[in-house]
């Protein structure tokens, strides 16, 4: 059993048993060949659909799926996120940081964000210096930028906190 969600408006409930699939207890009895890793052709009712996976994300359970040159973005949960969203839990995968601290001792050659700035996991912070090479530093997580304690030239230590979040 899947939670489906379209477009993050539309719901649906979709349970997959053998050669059977199920959408919101209706069986839907579809056509469905796979042309080649992401494209898919669907017969459905008398209706033909030509449908591409843009992009797919396992981990995250979401897809970009196009859908006869209309793009939908879809997100799935299976029992066990029901089950934590349930419990509260749903939130414990999300990161939880406060700050980020020196990876290695070195040399801060440019600052690439400024104080109250929102970042994006894998966004550039800063470059770091150490040992002849430039370390680009990147965000672990979502965050706005609450404090930077460096500035280009400044000598750093492992360990000491460099920005605040």
């Amino acid at each position: 059993m899947y939670k489906i969600k379209v477009n993050s408006k539309h719901d649906f409930e979709v349970d997959r048993k053998a050669d059977s699939l199920t959408v919101n207890g209706e069986t839907i009895n579809a056509d469905i060949k796979q042309l080649n890793n992401l494209l898919y052709h669907v017969i459905n009712e008398n209706g033909s659909y030509n449908a591409e996976v843009v992009s797919f994300d396992r981990k995250a359970k979401t897809a970009e799926i196009k859908v006869n040159n209309n793009t939908y973005t879809v997100s799935a949960k299976d029992q066990f996120d029901v089950l934590l969203d349930k419990m509260g839990l749903s939130n414990l995968m999300t990161a939880k940081v406060s700050d980020i601290k020196a990876p290695m001792p070195g040399l801060v050659l440019k600052v690439l964000v400024e104080e109250g700035a929102e970042i994006k996991k894998g966004d550039n912070l800063f470059i770091l210096e150490a040992m002849k090479m430039e370390n680009i530093i990147k965000a672990p997580a979502d965050v706005t930028i609450k404090t930077i304690k460096i500035k280009p030239g400044d000598k750093v230590e492992k360990g000491q906190i460099l920005m605040m979040f």
